[in-house]
């Protein structure tokens, strides 16, 4: 079993926690938490050993060897940072970090200390849907681009219409639609067709000042792809890719629960429907598998193959951001 370390007590680390329930291959040993008060809660209902308020002596004294960051976007790198100089696995929610500077720093960290590995949790990718995708995509005669959709109205949202400004939807912790929903669809047209040579990105700016919703454009040599993303209006279109006359049709980009090939003459065949118990469980299948025998020469393929796409992946969003003259409190500095 690896012993796991959390930060975080949101919904997200739940989910994930209960994914770690069902794989077992995880023991969730240690939680961390700014009140102390949260950090036991969360460690009773999970049958954590033990809690901590401090950030220092949770990596100093903690009993685990892999940590999972779900704290506010702006707060990963510093955190990610820690767990490598200690010695310990990070699997960091989505986005990884901020700025192309941090993940170089994360990256040169991580040569410095080859027995750490780091995963950025992107669960779409991980799903045999996903597979599914790429499969299909691979026996297309002709691509000619694709569409990405995936625009979820955030209950968060109902507290910045009436003055507040939650983590998510704050530049201070580098929030916004891009930063959160938008990762997945970028994580779709990275892990599907490579880098883009150009990207633009088209905002609606919120009174918060970070993107609501979005619209990227990504130009590459023979196509393009369209990032369609929002955290502030719901969407029920579907995603596509297309090809001459069939195409690929996909339910949802992040959920990706439905997949479905029409060919030139319109017939349809379902290629995708796997629905797992908990949308976390195959990326948490694939980490564990990597952390428990890293020198496997498929694991080490795949755990090379994710690090690297996550680098391009960081680097995509940021230039979406520079593009659209998004900048975080503080990010200059």
């Amino acid at each position: 079993m690896i012993k796991l370390g959390i930060i975080g007590t949101n919904w997200i680390t739940q989910q994930f926690i209960d994914a770690i329930k069902l794989s077992r291959k995880f023991d969730l040993t240690s939680v961390y938490s700014r009140h102390d008060q949260t950090a036991k809660t969360f460690a009773a209902k999970n049958g954590a050993q033990e809690t901590f308020t401090d950030l220092n002596a949770f990596f100093t004294k903690g009993q685990f060897e892999t940590v999972y960051i779900a704290s506010p976007n702006s707060l990963h790198f510093e955190q990610a940072q820690m767990a490598i100089q200690h010695g310990k696995n990070v699997i960091v929610e989505k986005p990884a970090f901020s700025t192309q500077k941090q993940m170089a720093k994360i990256q040169a960290l991580l040569d410095e200390n080859p027995q750490v590995l780091y995963f950025e949790a992107a669960r779409n990718i991980h799903t045999e849907n996903f597979h599914a995708i790429e499969k299909k995509l691979g026996q297309l005669k002709t691509v000619q681009g694709a569409e990405f959709t995936y625009s979820k109205y955030s209950s968060r949202y109902d507290l910045v219409l009436e003055g507040e400004e939650p983590n998510v939807f704050s530049l201070k912790y580098a929030g916004g639609a891009l930063q959160d929903l938008g990762v997945y669809t970028v994580y779709d047209a990275v892990a599907l067709f490579g880098m883009p040579e150009e990207a633009a990105y088209y905002p609606q700016l919120i009174r918060t000042g970070v993107d609501g919703k979005g619209t990227a454009i990504l130009q590459y040599p023979e196509y393009n792809v369209t990032l369609n993303f929002s955290k502030i209006t719901n969407s029920h279109m579907t995603s596509e890719i297309y090809g001459l006359k069939d195409l690929i049709e996909i339910d949802d980009a992040g959920e990706i629960n439905a997949v479905i090939y029409i060919d030139d003459d319109r017939n349809k065949q379902v290629i995708g429907n796997t629905i797992d118990e908990n949308p976390m469980l195959p990326e948490v299948e694939d980490f564990a598998r990597v952390i428990n025998d890293p020198k496997n020469p498929q694991n080490k393929h795949d755990y090379d193959y994710w690090r690297q796409l996550s680098v391009y992946v960081n680097k995509l969003i940021y230039n979406l951001r520079q593009d659209a003259h998004i900048s975080f409190v503080g990010e200059k500095k």
